[in-house]
């Protein structure tokens, strides 16, 4: 079992203050991943634990034993990086052979341990290869060999397949998945990819300006942002957010967005569970896929002009003007039949969120 906790840490470089207060709780097992823009923090975190890198206060915990004062090497972690880092006068058997050969085990244990790793990863073809004649998916597959072959307590990644092309990526994203499934090893994985996140963690760790925004399954971040970040960071297309004003009618309350005539009609319960929140102003939050869209007039829906429209094979996403304001529709493919085109559109209330406009934080109202 290989359990990492950190708590309160903190990480400075000079004046900059890169990780801010983190404290994250990974279980035996787990595949995590750390998702953020560049300079987040997150990179730093993951060396942090590895031992590349010092903290300056807090507690790195590997199964409950304090490491933060322990070199690299003790802790018994491998690290894969963007970069392949092999080495180029040896072949891929000679690679993932060299962590176990420094530990001095004999030949015929070393032998075992690579070739098991290459058939779980599937390129018991390859090891005679140099890496100069090796695919670049090809040569992350050894290297992440040999940070496997001499079984670590945890395997930290730090974005390794940002290099490759798009097919690429999307096939070793299932490959790492796979080979994470069949080993059981505990699993930190760094990306700014928020495709990536989704598909491959068991949790998602959000992080922005070094400081921990939310964390939770893909479902849970993308279906209850804790904030407008998170919000608009996870999901593709993102999030629309706008300005909105809530109004009171008899049997309904009304949010109007971007100055448009009448508003959209919502349950009437929203105005007893804004009660006063939101002081600071109220944003409406909304999916492209709750934006709903039809050719014809109906009850609660708007007239609405199509602006832009982005055909993306099964779906099209198309920019809608209401008012003053844009709204993202995702449509299904020919749907709407050209910029300029009059369609009716309103939101789906079971699918908004609200956030309080000065602090950015859900006020998780659900209708």
């Amino acid at each position: 079992m290989t359990q990492i906790e950190l708590r309160g840490v903190q990480k400075w470089f000079g004046a900059v203050q890169v990780i801010k207060n983190l404290d994250l709780a990974i279980a035996d097992n787990e595949f995590i991943v750390l998702l953020g823009q560049s300079g987040c923090g997150k990179t730093t975190t993951l060396r942090a634990i590895a031992g590349l890198e010092t903290i300056d206060e807090g507690d790195i915990l590997i199964d409950g034993k304090p490491v933060q004062h322990m070199k690299a090497a003790a802790r018994d972690i491998a690290m894969v990086f963007q970069s392949f880092s092999l080495y180029p006068h040896m072949n891929a058997y000679e690679n993932i052979a060299f962590p176990l050969r420094a530990t001095r085990m004999n030949k015929a244990e070393v032998d075992k341990a690579v070739r098991e790793i290459a058939r779980v990863l599937r390129i018991t073809d390859l090891l005679d290869k140099r890496p100069s004649a090796l695919s670049g998916g090809d040569m992350q597959r050894v290297a992440i060999g040999r940070a496997l072959v001499r079984r670590p307590k945890a395997m930290l990644m730090d974005e390794p397949i940002g290099a490759l092309d798009a097919k690429l990526r999307e096939e070793m994203r299932a490959e790492i998945k796979r080979l994470h499934i069949k080993q059981g090893s505990t699993t930190i994985y760094v990306t700014h990819d928020q495709i990536e996140a989704m598909s491959l963690a068991d949790r998602i760790v959000i992080m922005h300006e070094g400081v921990l925004q939310q964390v939770g399954t893909p479902e849970e971040v993308y279906r209850h942002p804790a904030n407008l970040f998170v919000a608009q960071f996870v999901g593709s297309p993102v999030m629309n957010v706008a300005d909105a004003t809530v109004m009171e009618e008899r049997d309904a309350a009304r949010v109007q967005v971007g100055g448009a005539a009448g508003g959209f009609e919502f349950p009437r319960e929203l105005l007893g569970k804004l009660n006063g929140h939101a002081a600071g102003g109220l944003a409406l939050g909304i999916r492209p896929e709750g934006v709903l869209v039809r050719h014809d007039a109906a009850e609660g829906f708007l007239p609405v002009e199509a602006q832009i429209i982005e055909p993306l094979g099964s779906f099209d996403i198309v920019d809608l003007k209401v008012g003053e304001q844009v709204l993202r529709a995702r449509t299904r493919a020919g749907y709407v039949a050209q910029p300029g085109e009059k369609v009716y559109a309103r939101i789906d209330p079971s699918q908004a969120h609200f956030f309080d406009g000065a602090s950015g934080t859900s006020l998780e109202i659900r209708l």
